[in-house]
């Protein structure tokens, strides 16, 4: 008996279930090399899986590295997922936002990937209005406390959050799933100004929605909004930092409470992948609701049918609901 035929299919299941733990509800189901008519993307998280969705359409099949309902920050791969970014025909990934799959790329990226940074650099943590107004005038002298895990040159990953540059990396992944592709380069470069058009949409709707409010403070659970208040002139009070795990110090959680109060915030947001404990305890002591804003760096493990847009919406009215935006 020829047991050869036997050992491919050990092999092929083998592969299959080391795959399996890399693809999210969100990715395609179809696990990296299993149609050699397309291009294998891994994604090292949503919003990156997203574009590349966008922007590949039916030329691509793409691997999220991050489980739904889990934050990115911390991921840590399993061989069979460092095996598909060493596989991966492309590999889409923030430098600097999650040091495993870094080292993974490092270690097996070869020249096959794509690093969003290159295209936008990142803003620098600190520019994130903490200043509330103090900066040249005298009598300041006390420093207020930095968010939890804020430190100088510290830079905030979240670019997608402007669609703006959103659009802009898009624009750029097209041009790199052609060198990859080149029998398919006009239709990602069509796809990606399809997707330019729908984010520059999103960012009419917010511009427009955000233009005249009652205030323009938001208090957050992190520091992840930098790219969002930029964009449409807003200013985040952050109770942690860059890394919502790391838990603010009574000094810290005195001072926001405090401008809260000062700025007469009616809402306190915190996030779908962080606990709200912290953001209702403040919530409580000036009077305040809580409610979501979504950094997007991962979809919510029940999340059905949403996507990136419709994330962007639901932060758009509760942001406008906050803001007693007209």
């Amino acid at each position: 008996m020829n047991s050869r035929p036997t050992s491919r299919v050990l092999a092929a299941a083998s592969s299959a279930l080391l795959a399996l733990g890399a693809v999210t509800a969100c990715s395609s189901d179809e696990v990296a090399g299993a149609d050699p008519q397309r291009v294998d993307v891994v994604a090292a998280f949503y919003p990156l899986q997203f574009v590349s969705e966008r922007v590949g359409g039916d030329a691509v099949t793409v691997v999220n590295l991050a489980k739904p309902g889990a934050e990115p920050h911390d991921l840590e791969l399993n061989p069979g997922q460092v095996g598909q970014v060493s596989e991966a025909e492309l590999v889409v990934y923030l430098k600097g936002f999650q040091p495993a799959v870094d080292e993974a790329v490092e270690q097996n990226g070869g020249d096959r990937t794509f690093d969003v940074t290159t295209v936008q650099p990142l803003l620098d943590a600190a520019t994130d209005g903490h200043d509330h107004g103090h900066e040249g005038e005298e009598g300041h002298e006390e420093e207020k406390e930095k968010p939890a895990g804020e430190k100088d040159g510290a830079k905030d990953p979240h670019v997608w959050l402007d669609p703006t540059r959103l659009a802009t990396i898009a624009d750029k992944l097209a041009e790199r799933l052609g060198k990859a592709d080149p029998d398919h380069a006009a239709d990602y470069t069509t796809r990606a100004k399809t997707l330019r058009t729908e984010l520059e949409k999103l960012d009419a709707e917010f511009t427009q929605g955000l233009k005249t409010c009652q205030r323009r403070e938001i208090v957050v659970s992190h520091t992840a909004f930098g790219y969002l208040t930029e964009r449409y002139q807003l200013e985040q009070i952050g109770i942690s930092g860059l890394s919502p795990e790391n838990e603010p110090s009574p000094q810290r959680l005195a001072e926001v409470t405090e401008e809260a109060r000062e700025h007469k915030a009616t809402t306190i947001f915190f996030e779908e992948l962080v606990s709200p404990k912290v953001a209702e305890t403040i919530a409580k002591e000036v009077g305040a609701k809580t409610a979501v804003l979504d950094p997007i760096e991962g979809l919510s493990a029940d999340n059905t049918g949403g996507d990136y847009f419709s994330v962007m919406r639901s932060n758009l009215e509760n942001l406008r609901t906050a803001l007693g935006c007209s």
